[in-house]
């Protein structure tokens, strides 16, 4: 099966990459360029085969569409920095994007073609206490199940929940305070319990928080990605749930490691174990869509580690981490 990389364009890379993924071994193998983009850092596919990428031109920054077939569609740029997160709402017929930089969350409408119109936007205003708050830095912008869309902003702390109408107007529906200094930078949901599992980027925790609907959140439990000891710099990055609910898997960028926690019967974490990602800062991971293994992307160590996953404990099997792609940020299937 294909397997798909987006990447910084700082150094030696040239855009999105392919490669085909060996389901049976965890093998990776004939990596290839897919389309040439700048710093095409997130990417999402439509149902229907359509890329939606981070992208920029000489006029600015903002989104890139393609064909399934990686023919250029379009762009959608404004002055300034390019967006850092786009998820698809296949519903809707829209594609959000979220911009660390400008703090805002914006609202596309597909075309007939798969191309993009920018349908809306906001813009998030605060600060934190930690030296990288002095904006509003929105950092993810996806849907909740019950069909809001909800945007982490790690510059001040705060979770926003949107309405969205059919053309992609935005209303301000509720916000949930994270602790201060945390940095909220990506959400994931429990595939069954009224439960979402917030990454915060700052303090290097999880905040466990009841979702009971309506774009509304609770606290329900801290806990910490590292382990007692480490006093060194720490970044946490991508968050992931197995399909079955039962284990939670978080990225450390300093540490360098992926935690791997059990949920429990409430839905909140026990710490299972913290492994080396087997390279410097991983910024994404991904399971395979059957849920045996588990792919990390390396910034700037240029590599990919695939780990084999025991279902019952969670835990994760080195398989190898020598396949090379250059400035990786995002990996998906």
């Amino acid at each position: 099966m294909k397997i798909y990389f987006g990447t910084y364009t700082k150094r030696k890379s040239e855009g999105i990459y392919s490669a085909d993924f060996d389901d049976q071994t965890g093998k990776l193998s004939n990596l290839e360029v897919l389309v040439k983009e700048n710093n095409p850092t997130y990417l999402a596919f439509a149902q229907d085969g359509s890329l939606y990428a981070v992208g920029a031109t000489e006029a600015g920054g903002g989104i890139a569409a393609y064909s399934a077939k990686g023919k250029l569609l379009n762009h959608v740029v404004e002055e300034g920095a390019p967006l850092c997160y786009v998820s698809v709402d296949e519903e809707r017929g829209l594609v959000y994007g979220a911009n660390y930089h400008k703090g805002q969350v914006l609202v596309y409408k597909r075309q007939a073609d798969g191309s993009l119109a920018l349908a809306d936007k906001v813009s998030h205003v605060g600060t934190g206490p930690h030296e990288n708050q002095t904006s509003a830095h929105a950092h993810y912008a996806d849907l909740t199940p019950d069909k809001y869309l909800v945007s982490c902003d790690l510059g001040c702390d705060k979770v926003f929940s949107y309405k969205v109408d059919v053309d992609g107007q935005l209303e301000p529906l509720s916000v949930y305070q994270s602790a201060a200094g945390a940095g909220p930078r990506h959400l994931a949901f429990h595939p069954t319990a009224k439960i979402a599992y917030l990454m915060c980027e700052l303090n290097s925790t999880v905040e466990v928080l009841i979702y009971d609907g309506l774009g509304q959140f609770e606290l329900m439990q801290t806990i910490s990605t590292l382990p007692n000891d480490h006093t060194g710099f720490n970044g946490t990055a991508a968050i992931r749930v197995s399909s079955d609910g039962k284990f939670l898997y978080t990225s450390n960028r300093g540490h360098d490691s992926i935690a791997v926690f059990k949920i429990l019967g409430d839905a909140s974490l026990e710490l299972v174990e913290i492994v080396s990602s087997l390279g410097n800062t991983p910024r994404d991971f991904i399971l395979s869509p059957d849920n045996e293994f588990l792919i990390v992307a390396h910034q700037d160590s240029d590599n990919i580690s695939v780990f084999a996953r025991e279902s019952e404990s969670g835990k994760l099997r080195a398989v190898n981490q020598d396949f090379q792609v250059p400035e990786a940020v995002c990996v998906l299937f």
